[in-house]
């Protein structure tokens, strides 16, 4: 089966305005997401899915291809889908843009799941840590024996009349998918659901719609950049050998 990453990056972030071009320790932020994909062994075909020239042109400068898809997009997935339109693909990773600590072996444990069963998504997971429960930014996870997801929710989730049992029952979510190519097309075709819209996290869409979500927990430092503060954390970071 064939296996495409597509990193969707836009240049008009509403909290960090040209973010995939912004230098961390010297690199831009969308170089490094590029160079953690590339160590992959399973990813056959890199493309960067943009709506902008700027970082069509970094892309084309690492030798990796470039797809301009609409602004009008509404989210990342579906700028995925739009880039892979007329590709060969079995399985399609949405790596998203900004996360610049992404490593090829981790995405490779993401795919593996993929490539030996039937699920139609998988998406990737990290223990608890103090401080997560509370965060509303930090998606949590419930899964079941199969290691399939329950419910994601921005809440501590499952709720325990125990002090801290969640903690030791829950996951925390990392935003990195690999799709299904027939699943990925249903779903952007299917448009956003009430869970969804309710709890700004579209992989409840794919729960709604019946689909199985394989979650695979990884010892993995992630940290995505929002805003300009996210650089200095991800340089320190760097700086202590998180990559």
């Amino acid at each position: 089966m064939k296996v495409v990453a597509v990193i969707p990056s836009r240049y008009g972030s509403t909290r960090f305005p040209g973010k995939p071009l912004a230098l961390i320790a010297g690199k831009p932020l969308l170089q490094r997401v590029i160079e953690g994909v590339q160590g992959s062994q399973c990813i056959e075909q890199i493309v960067v899915a943009t709506d902008d020239e700027r970082i069509v042109a970094l892309a084309r400068k690492l030798n990796v291809e470039a797809v301009m898809t609409p602004s009008e997009l509404p989210s990342g997935t579906d700028r995925v889908e739009y880039a892979i339109r007329g590709m060969e693909a079995d399985i399609v990773l949405n790596v998203q843009g900004d996360e610049p600590l992404i490593s090829g072996a981790v995405l490779d444990q993401l795919i593996q799941p993929m490539l030996e069963s039937d699920w139609e998504m998988a998406t990737l997971a990290k223990s608890i840590e103090p401080g997560d429960l509370e965060n509303k930014n930090a998606a949590k996870i419930v899964i079941n024996k199969s290691g399939g997801a329950l419910y994601f929710s921005r809440f501590g989730i499952p709720f325990s009349r125990s002090d801290n049992a969640e903690q030791e029952l829950g996951l925390k979510h990392i935003g990195i998918y690999a799709f299904r190519r027939s699943f990925l097309e249903s779903f952007c075709r299917h448009g956003p659901v009430p869970i969804e819209l309710a709890e700004g996290l579209e992989q409840l869409r794919a729960l709604y719609m019946g689909a199985s979500i394989k979650v695979v927990q990884v010892q993995h430092t992630s940290w995505g950049v929002d805003t300009p503060e996210d650089v200095r954390m991800v340089e320190s970071i760097l700086k202590k050998g998180g990559q």
